[in-house]
């Protein structure tokens, strides 16, 4: 999404609230972002906290010593929001994901107040969980936009073509498919059609 709008010509501000796992190998979501909206935000910017374990965001606050706080989230990201024609947030695992104790990311969805896009694996049990998050997000009067399912194959199988059906009767959401990305190349990646 943010390589799509970046594309456009369009100023896209990129946040997530929290990112954990730092402590693996490989490049950090923040930094994936920051490259995918052409964004020279610096780390602080796009994720306010950021954790060495790969962790749930509440455990991983704890465990250094920190509660992370939902009302420095929302004004960092309105921050972002103000200075960008459009903002891409990032959850941090699933809608019921804590990020403190006593919330999670389905509140954070909620105060932000944006249109909320579902990424979806597309082999088995995926119908299951998208559901319960749809269900979670409908439960909280989120706006699902889109259903992304992802990495789409170039050559589904049964289960994967039969899944993206019955979601698209299921759901009541757009659906999109979106291939494997070579995340090291944004040039190659595909638009990503949005409806909002």
């Amino acid at each position: 999404m943010a390589h799509t709008h970046a594309a456009r010509g369009e100023r896209v501000g990129v946040f997530k609230p929290a990112v954990t796992g730092l402590d693996e190998p490989g490049e950090a979501d923040h930094e994936l972002l920051r490259r995918a909206s052409g964004s020279d935000q610096p780390d602080d910017s796009i994720a306010p906290y950021r954790y060495g374990p790969p962790a749930s965001p509440h455990l991983a606050a704890e465990l250094a010593g920190e509660r992370i706080d939902p009302e420095r989230l929302i004004a960092e990201a309105r921050r972002v929001e103000a200075e960008a024609d459009y903002l891409v947030c990032e959850g941090v695992g699933g809608l019921l994901v804590p990020l403190a104790p006593d919330y999670l990311v389905r509140d954070f969805a909620s105060d932000l107040g944006l249109p909320l896009v579902v990424a979806a694996p597309p082999g088995l049990g995926t119908i299951n969980h998208t559901l319960l998050t749809l269900e979670a997000a409908q439960q909280a009067g989120l706006d699902v936009a889109l259903v992304v399912l992802t990495p789409w194959p170039g050559d589904p199988d049964e289960v994967e073509s039969s899944n993206r059906r019955t979601m698209e009767k299921l759901t009541g959401a757009p659906l999109a498919a979106l291939p494997r990305l070579e995340l090291a190349d944004p040039a190659s990646w595909p638009a990503l059609e949005l409806p909002v």
